[in-house]
């Protein structure tokens, strides 16, 4: 039987040209991580699918999500936690000092998810970690 790896992008916006900055920004390395792994993977008999959750304008708190498997990248890695920091995007979402999704890992913060970050939970959720 051959293994999947589902990665589902949560983001508000009606597309990925339509959503908040930090949330494209986060769009687009998925997509180049995606396009680094696929190949790989497929030749290890692992097919790889994106499917994209446009959310409703007031689900913030869910945007900027990724599920592996159905699971969120916060709780495959462990130290991940989820905050949320002032937004300063020009998007109609985030206008009036919205509170976007951020992930704090190893003290660090991130507005956008890192591709490293990315990769290891791709690689988490396969067991292959």
């Amino acid at each position: 039987m051959k293994k999947e790896l589902v990665i589902e992008w949560k983001h508000i916006g009606k597309d990925v040209g339509n959503t908040c900055e930090r949330f494209q920004e986060t769009g687009m390395t998925l997509a180049a991580v995606l396009a680094e792994i696929s190949t790989l993977l497929e030749m290890e008999g692992i097919s790889v699918r994106m499917v994209e959750t446009v959310l409703e304008n007031d689900a913030v708190a869910e945007s900027n999500s990724l599920l592996f498997n159905g699971v969120p990248i916060e709780e495959l890695l462990e130290g991940i936690e989820v905050i949320t920091t002032p937004c300063s995007c020009s998007c109609e979402t985030c206008e009036g000092g919205a509170e976007c999704r951020t992930l704090r890992y190893n003290g660090e913060e991130y507005e956008t998810i890192p591709p490293e970050l990315i990769g290891r939970a791709a690689a988490k959720a396969l067991e292959l970690e």
